[in-house]
């Protein structure tokens, strides 16, 4: 043994002792990592009572599809490869069970309502082609099914009526390839370079002008990035209402201001010298100018919230507590994000939450731009839910979670992180006051709310969905828009339907209006709904009697009936306008939960159109009906195909009933108008473009209910506020410098595509 062996050992033992000193030395003065507390929830009723409201689950709807495939009598192809003239499974999604079986279950020990599907069949192989909508149940093992078709619209479905499927999207398209763009393939070639993959369309709807029609006008655009804003002057007017594909024609053609009878007349022209020409520059595969890869270097990053105790929040399956909140949640293929059984401090509040509609009237001189009207309902919020991206659409730290639908295929299809929930501190007080005079002290709370949110892409535009839960007992329903804009090819007299983006890019001129179905239950389900407001009158001055005085005075009415509740677009509405309970506060009032709308809409089109009543909800910015089950929704996806007779018509739900002392949902309609203008390049911001509601407790309670919150800060001029006893602020240097455990960035949107 080498006698200097020892030494070594022990010289390299001392090294790595020092070492180790060092990194410990050095970690000492980093922050520790942040550690979740325990959740404090109040009690506000059993969770699994919520999944009364669920979303099915996958295995759910795949009972429900090999159900039907065994049980109905015909064959049924799946939709994604599904012809016109197939039967097929459009849709399968939750059956809501009705609001008094759910009550009694909640509130009176009763039954558990059975948990049922509701299923959308198209039937293209018939005599008599239709769509039919079948309840099936019970779940998990289906054991029956009944057709409801007729007891929620009075009759059949016509086919016409129905959505367009992916696969006619898909037919289209190869109709457009083989048959249309080969009868016009010089112009094609020399005009638009067309090479069979550098063209994009963009449909419109609705598809024609009367009940039957199936002819659909298709926009094309340069296959790029953003190809919304690269149009290229081309339209084709497709007649699809045929359910024999071979029987598919074209029946018009746009370009450049002109019509032609088809694309053989266009190519005669093209090859004639008769048309006038203008060649769009060919862009890039990344958009040139409508590409949203940032036009800047990382810098120093974007100030980034955390909760350095954890969520104070808890979701367990579709059930939420934040504070005094709880709620149920769900995603409807066609509505998208809704919610159930709102409560606050244990009490409901409101049955249900939920969007109906998103309509969009567009003008233009170019004939897919003028004649669209999008009911993006019909082609579905829900299913349109798009994943979101975790610091961006929701903060990183968001707890974020999976929804499953199943629409166009026989397999549900799952959407990871499409759906995100987080407490968000608004930068702002709540509530708050400083106090110089007599006493001196400050008081305030910090405007800390719970957020649940999704998002739907539907085509070119993507709506930000929000509910907002804050501390003082009030809800907001919020809708924000972004995406890209939709645009025509600029020609002409162009600038009388919207501005100038690029140099053949018009960006055309059209609305936004969108439909809340609002089911509030204030202090129970009867409720009345009372206005109160404001007017002057004159009096004398009673210590001075030669003088007048202006003086503001509360107004009061009970509207009672359904057509006193409803108001129109640009009638004048009371200013506060409230649900009123059957109980009283401390100070004698009516416990009431207010109603404040905030919108910009205008015209959502000429009632003498003979599409309006499609759309007639749009009509008002308030209506207050009495609550139906045979009125679950102001409108159908059916409503999109054939508005000039439309399956559900929102003006019929008014009928001058009285509402006083009933179970009543207020429906709610909110918009803006957008022309599009340079800034919108490359894409629409949210700021500025955003609209809503708020729920507002009104003598509800007898004080402020945030004043029982914890994150409330009061101390006086006698107080050391820089004591945690006294101010919870000045612990923040100890509770809050731990630092966030962020999760590495993941994201799923772009599988199985």
């Amino acid at each position: 043994m080498n006698p200097k062996l020892p030494y070594i050992l022990l010289v390299g033992a001392a090294v790595i002792i020092f070492i180790l000193s060092c990194m410990l030395l050095s970690r000492g003065g980093q922050s520790p990592s942040c550690e979740s507390q325990p959740n404090v929830v109040e009690k506000t009723g059993s969770m699994s009572q919520s999944l009364v409201f669920a979303d099915l689950t996958p295995e759910e709807m795949s009972q429900v599809v090999r159900y039907l495939q065994g049980h109905l009598g015909v064959p049924l192809v799946d939709a994604s490869r599904a012809k016109p003239s197939d039967n097929c499974i459009a849709s399968v999604d939750l059956q809501v069970p009705a609001k008094a079986e759910v009550l009694r279950f909640l509130d009176a020990g009763g039954a558990r309502p059975p948990r049922e599907a509701l299923a959308v069949l198209y039937f293209g192989n018939q005599a008599e082609p239709n769509i039919s909508e079948y309840v099936v149940g019970p779940l998990p093992t289906p054991a029956y099914h009944r057709d409801v078709t007729v007891q929620r619209y009075g009759g059949k479905v016509p086919y016409h009526r129905r959505p367009m499927l992916g696969s006619e999207y898909e037919q289209l398209g190869v109709f457009l390839q083989k048959k249309a763009f080969t009868a016009a393939p010089t112009f094609m070639q020399e005009v638009l370079e067309y090479d069979g993959a550098n063209v994009a369309f963009q449909t419109t709807v609705p598809h024609g002008f009367q009940s039957g029609d199936r002819v659909t006008w298709f926009v094309l655009f340069q296959n790029v990035s953003g190809f919304f804003v690269h149009p290229v002057g081309l339209e084709v007017l497709v007649d699809h209402s045929s359910l024999d594909i071979s029987q598919w024609v074209v029946s018009r053609v746009f370009y450049n201001g002109q019509y032609y009878r088809d694309m053989a007349q266009l190519e005669s022209a093209y090859v004639q010298g008769r048309i006038s020409v203008e060649k769009v520059r060919k862009v890039p595969w990344d958009g040139d100018f409508s590409s949203m890869k940032p036009r800047a270097p990382p810098a120093a990053l974007f100030p980034v919230q955390f909760e350095p105790q954890g969520p104070r929040y808890s979701v367990r399956n579709n059930h939420v507590l934040f504070q005094a909140w709880s709620f149920a949640f769900g995603m409807s293929v066609s509505t998208g994000l809704r919610l159930f059984d709102i409560r606050h401090k244990g009490e409901r509040v409101a049955y249900e939450l939920s969007v109906q509609e998103a309509l969009s009237v567009y003008g233009s001189n170019c004939p897919g731009g003028m004649s669209t009207r999008y009911m993006d309902g019909s082609f579905g919020l829900g299913r349109y839910t798009s994943p979101l991206v975790p610091g961006v659409d929701c903060p990183y730290l968001a707890t974020y979670v999976d929804t499953h639908s199943l629409s166009d295929s026989l397999r549900p299809k799952k959407r990871k992180a499409s759906l995100c929930i987080f407490e968000q501190n608004l930068g702002s007080p709540l509530r708050r006051h400083y106090s110089d005079l007599q006493s001196l002290y400050y008081g305030g709370l910090v405007n800390s709310a719970l957020v649940i949110r999704s998002i739907a892409t539907v085509g070119n535009y993507d709506y930000v969905w929000d509910f907002i839960f804050y501390q003082n007992g009030a809800i907001e329903g919020k809708v924000q828009a972004t995406g890209y804009p939709s645009s025509s090819f600029l020609h002409g007299d162009g600038l009388r339907y919207g501005n100038r983006l690029w140099e053949h890019t018009l960006g055309t001129i059209h609305t936004h209006f969108v439909n809340y179905k609002v089911d509030l239950d204030v202090g129970g389900v009867k409720n009345s709904l009372v206005a109160h407001d404001m007017a002057f009158e004159m009096t004398r001055a009673p210590w001075s009697p030669e003088q007048q005085i202006e003086r503001p005075r509360l107004t009061k009415k009970v509207l009672d009936t359904e057509d006193q509740a409803a108001f129109r677009l640009q009638s004048k509405m009371p200013r506060y306008i409230y649900f009123a309970a059957n109980s009283k506060n401390k100070w004698g009032h009516q416990r009431g939960y207010r109603i404040q709308i905030t919108s910009f809409a205008g015209d959502h089109i000429p009632e003498a159109s003979s599409m309006e009543r499609a759309i007639s909800w749009a009509r008002y910015q308030l209506a207050v009906t009495r609550r139906k089950e045979e009125e679950p929704t102001s409108t159908s996806i059916y409503n999109q195909n054939d508005p000039w007779t439309p399956t559900v018509t929102f003006a019929d739900f008014i009928n001058n009933e009285t509402i006083t002392n009933e179970d009543l949902v207020a429906w709610i309609t909110a918009g803006f108008l957008h022309i599009p203008h340079s800034e919108d390049i490359p894409n629409t911001v949210t700021v500025g473009n955003s609209v809503g509601f708020l729920l507002r407790p009104y003598n509800y309670y007898d004080l402020d209910p945030s004043i029982y919150s914890h994150d409330g800060v009061f101390f006086t001029s006698e107080q050391d506020f820089t004591a945690c006893e006294i101010n919870p602020l000045a612990c923040l240097p100890k509770t809050a410098s731990c630092l966030p455990n962020f999760p590495p960035f993941t994201y799923d949107g772009f599988r199985n595509m």
